[in-house]
């Protein structure tokens, strides 16, 4: 571009902008001010939807006590096998992936963050790394071994239940009853009802202690009343699954109702 083109779109350029400023001048300047609050109001709420998308959590964690199913659970949702077998790990299994029974679906869907949690006890500290991106937690029952550690499942489950973070961002958990192709699995409602005492039992124990040890835990429950899981700040909801034969629908339908397809 020569200096006399250069010289004639500096010209063009001036010639509108005056054009402009004698145009917002004889607008009134109630509208003018309405106008520019209704473009500010605007581009402050499509700013908003931004950030709230970017901060829209697909990460789930599959929980519990060691022996339960999780990492088999984990392997039917990435790609429906059923790795047979328990070993302990030291490290989450953790994998982004479209959910298995998705994958022959033509339409659009995201893909979920995965995270199954070791569940041996000096390794839980580990899933307090991943509450943060938490959409949604799974606790995993053994419904077969339910009763021999009903305790332990109980004492974990409280631990998660009064963190911080779960209350105040009320990230929703599933209580999922694992291996009910069992003849000797217990149901659902029995699991849930034992829990919820044994809870409670660990509620009033841990009251009675001073608050200076209980001061990052949040009290569980309506004071004067037996705890339920419906007392709960977050929602807690409790569903069957067997990994093994692959009836994993409830754990899929928490899922998708927390990260949107």
């Amino acid at each position: 571009m020569d200096k006399e083109s250069v010289e004639q779109l500096k010209f063009q350029l001036q010639q509108w902008l005056n054009e402009a400023q004698q145009l917002i001048g004889q607008i009134p300047p109630a509208q003018l001010y309405a106008a520019i609050g209704v473009l500010l109001f605007t581009s402050f709420f499509f700013l908003i939807i931004r950030l709230f998308k970017r901060r829209s959590f697909n990460t789930v964690l599959l929980t519990g006590l060691s022996g339960s199913g999780k990492t088999v659970l984990f392997h039917q949702l990435r790609d429906g096998s059923s790795h047979q077998g328990s070993v302990t790990s030291m490290e989450p299994n953790e994998g982004t992936f479209i959910l298995h029974s998705e994958i022959s679906k033509k339409r659009k869907v995201k893909p979920v963050h995965v995270v199954d949690v070791p569940g041996h006890s000096r390794l839980r500290p580990k899933l307090d790394e991943y509450l943060p991106q938490s959409a949604g937690i799974i606790f995993v029952v053994d419904a077969v071994e339910f009763l021999p550690n009903v305790r332990a499942a109980s004492e974990y489950l409280y631990d998660i239940l009064t963190k911080a973070i779960v209350v105040k961002k009320k990230i929703p958990i599933l209580l999922l009853c694992n291996k009910v192709d069992k003849i000797t699995a217990h149901t659902k409602d029995f699991i849930r009802k034992q829990l919820e005492k044994e809870i409670d039992k660990l509620r009033a124990s841990r009251t009675a202690l001073s608050s200076a040890d209980i001061s990052n835990e949040y009290t569980l429950g309506t004071p004067g009343e037996a705890f339920a899981f419906s007392q709960c700040q977050n929602k807690v909801t409790i569903a069957e699954a067997s990994g093994l034969t692959n009836d994993i629908s409830q754990l899929e339908q928490f899922i998708r109702e927390y990260v949107r397809a």
